[in-house]
């Protein structure tokens, strides 16, 4: 059955790809997901990649399927490098900074978006965020403020309406992991690492986290040291660590944060602990949904330069 749509809205990540259906009064008709996400992919594979996706999807017009894509498909390593705005930038531009990739039957036009970058002594790099930072102002008119974006490599971004004005780059998530399964704290995290102890062990992490983010290397052996010395379970160290690296990330930016609440765009999982973490120090996190925040990103992109 063929699906008859006005363009395809795309989310291209390193390790999955998903697809939206978007009508002419912009909602959407369907969702299509894929594990071709572009770490497994070889550049040349990137067009059959989405063509056996949207296989059975045409266009309401005559002519090729527009498709809009943000994310990884357009990193150094992906389909086409699209190249970085620089900030401080209007994201509003985005679609003018897209590159458009060729399909072999040119049944498919798809037009990749561009990333963001920093210079100026504080290098910095997103790709993907941006769009969600477009959505966020398109979703929340006349939003002035810090933006986190919890994740392997977490964003803290300062927005201005659609301006970007500056961000940063935590490897939050990265780190647990390489500390988790490479470092001498993997014999601490053995086991069952959801169990009952995971809380307090959150807790305590995240409050020396806040407390003394300048002394994060030193209290990343109180995993292994507490778990000879006081019998600490795995499940606890596994909190303990999660916290202390969350602490510590919002502790290094706690200088950034004001009065109103802070959007959370990430997993719902991942966005309670930030807002947990948070609300330690006295402020509020505001959990957004990734799928629409990206979504109304994709659309706002598209809607500000006619598709040519």
């Amino acid at each position: 059955m063929t699906e008859i749509v006005d363009w395809v809205a795309v989310d291209w990540g390193t390790s999955n790809l998903r697809a939206w259906g978007i009508d002419p009064n912009g909602a959407v008709t369907f969702e299509k997901t894929s594990p071709k996400g572009m770490g497994k992919l070889a550049r040349e594979e990137f067009p059959d990649a989405l063509a056996q996706l949207l296989d059975g999807v045409a266009p309401a017009r005559p002519g090729p399927l527009d498709v809009l894509i943000c994310g990884m498909a357009g990193a150094r390593q992906g389909w086409l490098e699209a190249p970085y705005l620089e900030a401080p930038t209007d994201l509003r531009g985005l679609l003018d900074g897209a590159v458009r990739p060729t399909m072999p039957d040119g049944r498919i036009a798809p037009a990749i978006l561009p990333g963001v970058c920093q210079k100026a002594g504080a290098d910095n790099v997103m790709r993907g965020e941006e769009t969600q930072l477009l959505g966020l102002a398109a979703l929340t008119p006349g939003f002035s403020g810090i933006v986190c974006m919890p994740g392997t490599h977490s964003k803290w971004a300062q927005l201005s309406g659609t301006r970007i004005e500056h961000f940063s780059t935590a490897m939050t998530g990265e780190l647990f992991e390489v500390l988790r399964t490479h470092s001498v704290l993997r014999h601490s995290l053995n086991g069952d690492l959801d169990g009952p102890e995971r809380a307090d062990g959150f807790a305590a992490g995240a409050e020396a986290g806040l407390e003394h983010p300048e002394r994060l290397l030193g209290m990343l052996f109180q995993v292994r040291a507490g778990s000879l010395l006081s019998g600490r379970q795995p499940d606890w160290c596994a909190g303990y660590l999660s916290g202390l690296l969350i602490g510590t990330e919002i502790g290094s930016n706690r200088h950034l944060i004001g009065q109103q609440a802070v959007p959370l765009i990430g997993s719902p999982i991942l966005c309670a602990l930030y807002a947990q973490v948070l609300g330690m120090t006295g402020a509020r996190g505001e959990t957004r949904d990734a799928t629409e925040i990206v979504l109304a990103g994709l659309k706002a992109a598209r809607s500000f330069v006619a598709w040519e």
